[in-house]
């Protein structure tokens, strides 16, 4: 019996950090969950432990890349059929390659929009066809506050979150009047492989924190939710700098 709202849901990006705390948490409440990655050993791992502490099996592995966007709709199709239904479709699929201060590497770019933005896209857009349909549903989509400004560390990473906000909210103007909710979530530094290794990093949370924070979002209908809050007012400052200062500020 579920505790939550989410019965039948979808974490694409599922075998590490984020996406895989959110499907542990579902799951533990009682939802079926289908975990998407390109990890297949990872993802075993992760279902594996998710159905032996439920006693049963609330979770299904499909191994994806999702720079393969065309087999997304026979997928979408699949999921859908082995749980049951959806009412809830989560895009946690991110990368974060180290770029150099004098790196200009087209290669790491493109596969960053494939992977932060185009991915989205291929998996977020028969989501809301879906829920359009049936006039209910949950979208989120995992951003980061590295997508509120343009930073000088890594441009195309900044970028491709800014266009995953971007996509998401005309999205959620889509599909808001048909009772389809589209939750943009912008996460500050989780202690996540991703993260690992940086510089500079505060106000460090858990992975499962995230993911707790992510959930309530979701179930409340929240348009924006920074994770975690106090997020909300440090890039509301950072936004409000006037270029000329930031450029000068070189972050």
């Amino acid at each position: 019996m579920t505790n939550s709202e989410f019965k039948h849901a979808v974490i694409v990006g599922a075998s590490s950090g984020i996406g895989e705390a959110l499907a542990r948490r579902l799951a533990a409440d009682g939802a079926r969950v289908a975990v998407v990655a390109r990890r297949e050993t990872e993802l075993r791992r992760v279902i594996g432990e998710i159905n032996a502490e439920a006693g049963e099996e609330r979770a299904v592995a499909l191994v994806h890349d999702v720079r393969d966007a065309g087999d997304v709709p026979e997928l979408f199709q699949e999921i859908a059929q082995r749980l049951g239904g959806l009412d809830l479709v989560v895009y946690a699929a991110g990368i974060l390659p180290k770029i150099e201060a004098d790196e200009y590497n087209t290669d790491k770019d493109r596969e960053m929009l494939e992977v932060n933005l185009s991915g989205a896209v291929a998996w977020l857009n028969p989501a809301a066809e879906r829920f359009a349909r049936l006039g209910r549903g949950t979208i989120v989509g995992i951003g980061s506050v590295a997508g509120d400004r343009g930073r000088s560390g890594n441009p195309v990473y900044c970028t491709s979150k800014a266009g995953l906000h971007a996509y998401l909210e005309a999205l959620r103007n889509r599909v808001a009047k048909l009772g389809v909710r589209v939750v943009t979530i912008k996460p500050g530094f989780v202690d996540t492989a991703m993260t690992r290794g940086l510089d500079g990093l505060f106000w460090l949370i858990t992975p499962d924190r995230a993911a707790e924070i992510i959930l309530n979002a979701a179930s409340r209908g929240r348009v924006t939710a920074y994770v975690p809050a106090r997020w909300r007012l440090v890039m509301t400052v950072i936004r409000s700098i006037p270029s000329f200062i930031f450029t000068k500020l070189g972050i």
